[in-house]
């Protein structure tokens, strides 16, 4: 995950724990960074702005996806800033202020957390009673106007503030903020979370009733964000290991723990962690290969760590489901692509938008998602399914396909009233029926985006490589099977395949089974098309 940065001197001096060669540092992936225990990256690069933004008397917002690293950023800024003689740094966690829509519940909850905060510095308690709507501001004025040095407040999880909550926290800010030359008050202010702060409003109930015309919202003047990684920072980090260890991470293992990830932060630090700690043992004199993290990227899929757990989990959500679901079809989008609901599944980490693609964020969420979505019909397809098609290495996808017309013609309607995700069922379905063929003897490669109208499969076992192409007839547009060929052809030629599939689910409810089901094969320059009707 993201690590303490190194914006001013040493944030490892700063802390009293200065890195010596033997102290056997590890990959994190439970909790913020500590310096000189976990292998760390400067994330001054990415949020570099954050000085300017505290010299400048500014409140800002810090968004990031999760386990991104905004805690370990957060904790290692107040470090910094305490170990000089310039500001007082404060952090201050929401994460237990949840479910507290009415300000007379949640304001107190914040309070008692600043005081935690305040205990833990070991700076006076400002507090005392008074209205929920002043109480917060007046005692932040009441200990400014104790210290000797300018206050920077750090808010972590701003974005568990629910309601009411929310709005007269961020009111306070705002009127101790605008009132700040007659009243003592922070200097500079983060407020960090999952989400921008602009996007708060659309969670708020009747925010046109609440807000008022000087909105709270607006007291940011700057909102940052951190990125994941870039494949020279992932072979940096990894280099730290080697530094300690001799043991070297090759440009391609590296390059292919980049390509798993994407640089999502837990992610780098996950499969470094399988790789070394599990798969060879902690064995500093053991090679490092790429297979080692193909092996690494399949366990984390499976084993469903709690980072992975919580994003299956909030693909039950109604709303991530509008958003998710015509990115597996590839269907052209029928929201907004600046919509709340988007931004959300964004802020979530599991899709990205790249040059106007939407996709999943990076090859372990994409499998997660359509696992994690396929995985009871995986589980419960007939026994007789599992490697009734694997020859002597070679699948019989051909065998495997008109099994699968048969499954479908006689259980689709039952089988499609069971998905959440049910304009997503055909191509869930096939891919469970799919996975639990070649468990264990092959791998699929998928690729999906929104707009596409198609997914794209890839059965590799051994050297040979089966390419299929999924598409829906869709009731409003024109049969896809001409596109389909095209398309499959191009996909083909990237996967150096001469053989290929094209599925085509026809959805067209007024059509019998006899007219649905249907194949046809297609010679063309060389290559040989199987055209599949479900």
């Amino acid at each position: 995950m993201l690590c303490a940065p190194n914006i001013l001197p040493s944030l490892a001096f700063a802390a009293g724990r200065v890195y010596t060669p033997g102290m056997n540092r590890f990959f994190n992936t439970t909790g913020p960074c500590v310096p000189g225990k976990h292998y760390m990256l400067p994330a001054s690069v990415r949020c570099a702005e954050v000085f300017h933004l505290i010299a400048r008397e500014q409140y800002f917002v810090i968004h990031a996806a999760r386990q991104s690293g905004k805690t370990t950023l957060l904790k290692a800024l107040a470090s910094e800033l305490n170990a000089g003689t310039t500001y007082l740094a404060l952090y201050c966690s929401l994460e237990s202020v949840q479910d507290f829509n009415e300000p007379e519940r949640g304001i107190p909850a914040v309070m008692a957390v600043l005081r935690s905060s305040l205990a833990t510095a070991r700076l006076p308690d400002p507090f005392t009673e008074g209205p929920v709507n002043t109480i917060l501001k007046d005692g932040l004025s009441r200990l400014c106007a104790t210290l000797d040095r300018p206050l920077i407040m750090l808010f972590d999880e701003v974005d568990c503030l629910a309601n009411g909550t929310l709005i007269t926290f961020l009111r306070q800010l705002r009127d101790g903020y605008v009132n700040r030359p007659e009243a003592p008050f922070p200097h500079s202010c983060a407020l960090v979370g999952m989400r921008n702060i602009r996007d708060y409003k659309a969670r708020l109930r009747n925010d046109h009733d609440t807000l008022g015309s000087s909105s709270p919202f607006n007291i940011a003047a700057k909102s940052l964000t951190l990125h994941n990684f870039t494949e020279a920072e992932v072979a940096d980090l990894y280099g730290q290991h080697t530094a300690d260890t001799g043991q070297v991470f090759p440009p391609e293992a590296v390059a292919r723990a980049y390509w798993w990830s994407q640089g999502q932060p837990w992610l780098v630090n996950a499969l470094a962690r399988e790789v070394v700690d599990d798969l060879l043992a902690g064995d500093p004199s053991r090679p490092v290969k790429v297979d080692h993290f193909d092996e690494a990227a399949e366990r984390l899929i499976l084993r469903r760590d709690t980072h992975i757990d919580s994003l299956i989990e909030r693909l039950r959500e109604e709303r991530v489901r509008r958003v998710v679901e015509p990115v597996l079809t590839g269907a052209e989008p029928e929201l907004a692509l600046d919509s709340d609901d988007a931004r959300y599944v964004i802020d979530l980490g599991l899709l990205r938008r790249d040059q106007g693609q939407w996709e999943a964020a990076n090859p372990i969420y994409r499998e997660v998602i359509i696992r994690a979505l396929s995985y009871s019909t995986q589980e419960t397809l007939s026994p007789a399914l599992a490697n009734r098609w694997l020859r002597d290495g070679a699948l019989d996808m051909n065998g495997l396909l008109r099994a699968f017309q048969k499954f479908w013609r006689e259980n689709a309607d039952i089988w499609v009233e069971k998905y959440d995700y049910r304009e997503a069922a055909p191509h869930l379905i096939l891919q469970a029926f799919l996975q639990r063929v070649v468990n264990g003897g092959a791998h699929i490669d998928r690729e999906f985006a929104l707009g596409r109208r198609r997914l794209d499969l890839c059965v590799t076992l051994g050297e040979n490589r089966y390419p299929v192409e999924l598409k829906l007839r869709d009731p409003r547009r024109s049969d896809p099977e001409l596109e389909g060929i095209e398309q499959l052809a191009e996909y083909m030629d990237g996967c150096a395949a001469r053989e290929g599939w094209l599925v085509i689910f026809d959805r067209r409810p007024e059509l019998s089974w006899d007219k649905r089901i249907g194949w046809k094969t297609v010679e063309q320059e060389g290559r040989t098309l199987h055209v599949v009707r479900c």
